[in-house]
C-alpha cells in the first residue's frame, strides 16, 4: 500500500513538473531560443546561442473585465514552420522578401490565443481574441526585462502628444529618466547583443510608448482613447477629456505585433524587414497606379529662387520654374508645400497668387505631378477632398502635424490610407509616427516623416551627422522615412549658421549625398534650391539616378552612431553610400557582388582632400572597376561617399 502510495506521487511529482516547463520555440536556424513559461503569467526568455538576452519578460492584456495572461489556463498549443516569400508594391529594400520563421501558438480558456515567432534574426509576439462582443482594454502590460544591464538608444518625450522631431540619447537605462518616456523603436545593448524593439500591424488600437524602470528593465505606456476634442489653432486640435482606456475594438481581432530584432552584427540591425514580414500584406487590387520617386520641395528654402527673371515666392511663375527644373532632370513630382493654398483651413480654395489648375496642365505637359500639403485637421473636417483631388488630376498628399498615436488618431491614419487610394492618390505623413506596417497593407502610403531631418536645419542646426547616424539602425529600419535631404550647401557643426535664405547642411556634400542611397523613402525629396542644382549639373545629375525602390539591398560595414556603408542594386547598377559621425572613418569597399567576367564604371563623389576643414570639398571621380577589385576611401569627419557602379556594354 504504502508503495502505491509513492508511485501514485512520484507520478504526480512528474506530471506538475511537464506541465509547469517552459514550452520552447527555436528559430529555423536554431541559434535564437525561445522559452515560455504560463506559471502565474505568461512569461517568456530569450537566449542566442546559449547566451541569456531577455529573462522573466512576461505580457498580459487587461480587458475591463478579464486579465488576460493572469494565471493563464493553456487548452492547446501547436508549432507551425513557415517558409514563404513575398514581392513588396514598393521595394524599398529588396524586390524578393523571404519570411521564414517557426511559429509556437498557445490557445488560452477565455477565448483568446498568444503568438509567438522566432526568426533567425529575432522574436515577435502577439495577442488573439476571439470574443463574440467588443472589447474595452484598459491596458497592456509589456514587460522587457533584460540578463544583463543595458544601454538604450531612444528618444526621449513627456507628452504623448509629439510630432517625434527628437534627438536620439544614448546612455544606461539606470541614467534615463523615469518620469519620462521614449517613442518606438527604442534599440537596446547588453553588451554582447543589440535589441531593437518596436511594433507592427498597428491597427484600431493606440501606439506604444517605452518608460525605465531599472537598469535592466523596460515597460510599456499608451495613450488614453480620446473622448471630446476643443479648438487648437489651425492645425490641430486640443484633447480636453480622455477615457479610461486604450481602446474599444473588435472581440475577434489580433492585436499588433511586439517584435525584437537580437543580433551582435549593427548590419543586421539596418538589414531587417520585420515590419513588412509582420504586416498584413497589400490589401489593394490595381497598385499599377502606384509610382514611387523624387520629388522638389521649395519649403525648405521658401519658395526664394534666383537667377531668374521674375519675383520669386508662392506664385505661378516659381512653380512652372519648379516644373521646369523637374522635368529637366526627369523628377517626377513637385511638392507645394504651406503656401500653395489661401488658408490652411480650406484644402478645396489655392492661394489668388496661383493658378492650380493651369499648373496641373502644365506639369502634365512635362511629365511632372503635383502633390499638395495638408494639415490633418483641415483633410478630416473636408473628407471629400479626396475626391476633388483626383477630378483635379493631383499626385498625392502630404499630411502634416498628427503629433499623435491615440486609438483616433491611429484610425484616421488608416481611413486615409483607404480613401486615399481608393481615388489613386499618394500619401507621405508628416508629424507623423513610426512605420508600423500601414504602408505594406496600403502601399500608396510612400513615406513617413518624424523624424529629425533638414528641415531642422532652418531654425537650429539639430540635423547633425550625429544624430544621423542613429538612422538607418533605428527609424528607418522600421519603414520609409521622409528626411527630406539634398543640400547644396555643407558646413561643419562649428561653422553652421541657420538660415531660411541660404540654407545649408551639416556635414560634407558627400555626407548629404550618401543620404540618396542610405536613407530608404518612397518619395526622395530634392530640398534645395533648384539654382543651386542646376549650377552643379553634375552632381545633380547623379543625385537623380538613384532610384528609390531596389531589387538587393546589403549592408556592407556598419557601427551605430558612427559609420554605415550601404550597397543597392537597381537591375545590374549598384549605387554605394557611405555616411559617418564625428569620427573619421576609412573604408574598403570590396566589390565582391559584382558579375565575373563583365566590365563596370565607377562614379564617385567623395569628400575632398580639404573637406575635414571645408565640407562643402568633394572630389568626383570616373574609371573602369573590375569584380573583385578593393577601393579605399576616407570619410572625414561628418563625411562620406556616394558612388554607382554600372556596367559597360
Amino acid at each position: 500500500m504504502q508503495r502505491k502510495f509513492y508511485l501514485t506521487a512520484w507520478f504526480l511529482f512528474i506530471a506538475a513538473r511537464l506541465l509547469s516547463a517552459p514550452i520552447t520555440l527555436l528559430s529555423p536556424d536554431k541559434r535564437i531560443k525561445v522559452s515560455v513559461d504560463l506559471q502565474g503569467k505568461i512569461s517568456y526568455s530569450v537566449a542566442v546561442g546559449g547566451t541569456p538576452v531577455l529573462t522573466d519578460s512576461y505580457l498580459q492584456l487587461n480587458l475591463a473585465n478579464q486579465q488576460l495572461g493572469e494565471r493563464p489556463q493553456l487548452r492547446k498549443k501547436s508549432f507551425a514552420a513557415v517558409n514563404t516569400s513575398s514581392k513588396p508594391v514598393v521595394p524599398l529594400t529588396n524586390s524578393t522578401v523571404p519570411n521564414t520563421y517557426n511559429q509556437l501558438k498557445l490557445e488560452f480558456k477565455n477565448d483568446y490565443s498568444v503568438e509567438f515567432r522566432a526568426y533567425n534574426d529575432g522574436v515577435a509576439y502577439r495577442f488573439i481574441t476571439d470574443k463574440q462582443d467588443s472589447v474595452t482594454v484598459n491596458s497592456e502590460d509589456v514587460h522587457l526585462h533584460f540578463a544583463d544591464v543595458a544601454e538604450a538608444s531612444y528618444l526621449e518625450t513627456s507628452s504623448f502628444k509629439t510630432s517625434y522631431e527628437i534627438l536620439y540619447q544614448r546612455q544606461m537605462l539606470k541614467r534615463v529618466n523615469r518620469e519620462k518616456m521614449s517613442v518606438l523603436p527604442v534599440l537596446f545593448d547588453t553588451g554582447k547583443y543589440k535589441v531593437l524593439f518596436s511594433e507592427a500591424d498597428l491597427y484600431d488600437y493606440p501606439g506604444l510608448f517605452v518608460k525605465a524602470v531599472d537598469e535592466r528593465t523596460v515597460s510599456a505606456t499608451f495613450p488614453k482613447a480620446p473622448l471630446k476634442f476643443g479648438p487648437d489653432g489651425d492645425r490641430s486640435v486640443e484633447i480636453v477629456a480622455e477615457a479610461p482606456y486604450l481602446a474599444k475594438t473588435a472581440g475577434k481581432r489580433s492585436f499588433p505585433w511586439r517584435f525584437f530584432v537580437v543580433t551582435d552584427q549593427d548590419a543586421q540591425l539596418a538589414a531587417n524587414q520585420m515590419v513588412y514580414k509582420l504586416s498584413t500584406p497589400n490589401q489593394l487590387q490595381d497598385t499599377q497606379w502606384i509610382k514611387p520617386g523624387q520629388v522638389t520641395w521649395e519649403w525648405w528654402h521658401n519658395a526664394y529662387v534666383y537667377g531668374v527673371d521674375f519675383k520669386s515666392g508662392y506664385n505661378q511663375d516659381t512653380y512652372k520654374y519648379y516644373i521646369d527644373f523637374a522635368a529637366k532632370f526627369g523628377i517626377p513630382y513637385i511638392i507645394m508645400d504651406e503656401g500653395w493654398a489661401k488658408t490652411t483651413l480650406n484644402p478645396f480654395e489655392p492661394n489668388p497668387t496661383i493658378n492650380l489648375q493651369e499648373l496641373i496642365a502644365y506639369g502634365k505637359s512635362k511629365n511632372v505631378k503635383i502633390i499638395l500639403w495638408f494639415t490633418w485637421l483641415a483633410v478630416e473636417n473636408n473628407f471629400t477632398v479626396f475626391e476633388t483631388l483626383e477630378k483635379w488630376g493631383i499626385a498625392g498628399m502630404k499630411i502634416d502635424f498628427m503629433d499623435r498615436s491615440d486609438q483616433w488618431m491611429v484610425n484616421y491614419y488608416t481611413r486615409v490610407a483607404k480613401e486615399a487610394a481608393k481615388h489613386h492618390l499618394l500619401v507621405d505623413f508628416h508629424g507623423a509616427f513610426k512605420p508600423a506596417g500601414l504602408e505594406v497593407a496600403y502601399p500608396n502610403v510612400l513615406s513617413y516623416e518624424g523624424v529629425i531631418g533638414m528641415e531642422q536645419n532652418i531654425g537650429g542646426g539639430l540635423a547633425t551627422p550625429k544624430n544621423n547616424l542613429f538612422l538607418p539602425f533605428l527609424r528607418n529600419a522600421v519603414g520609409p522615412m521622409d528626411y527630406t535631404p539634398g543640400a547644396m550647401r555643407s558646413a561643419h557643426p562649428k561653422d553652421y549658421r541657420p538660415n531660411w535664405v541660404n540654407t545649408m547642411s551639416i556635414g560634407t556634400r558627400a555626407h548629404q549625398l550618401a543620404m540618396y542611397i542610405v536613407f530608404a523613402s518612397g518619395l526622395q525629396m530634392l530640398a534645395d534650391n533648384p539654382f543651386n542644382y542646376l549650377r552643379e549639373p553634375e552632381t545633380t545629375s547623379f543625385i537623380t539616378s538613384v532610384p528609390v525602390t531596389w531589387d538587393e539591398t546589403r549592408i556592407l560595414e556598419a557601427a551605430v552612431g558612427e559609420y554605415i556603408v550601404t550597397a543597392k542594386r537597381k537591375g545590374s547598377t549598384w549605387y554605394i553610400g557611405g555616411m559617418t559621425a564625428d569620427k573619421a572613418h576609412e573604408v574598403t569597399l570590396r566589390t565582391d557582388f559584382l558579375t565575373k567576367g563583365s566590365r563596370y564604371q565607377l562614379t564617385l563623389l567623395k569628400d575632398g582632400v580639404n573637406a575635414a576643414v571645408q565640407a562643402m570639398d568633394f572630389k568626383r571621380v570616373v574609371q573602369p572597376i573590375q569584380p573583385g577589385e578593393t577601393v579605399t576611401l576616407t570619410m572625414v569627419p561628418d563625411g562620406g561617399f556616394a558612388a554607382r557602379i554600372e556596367l559597360v556594354p
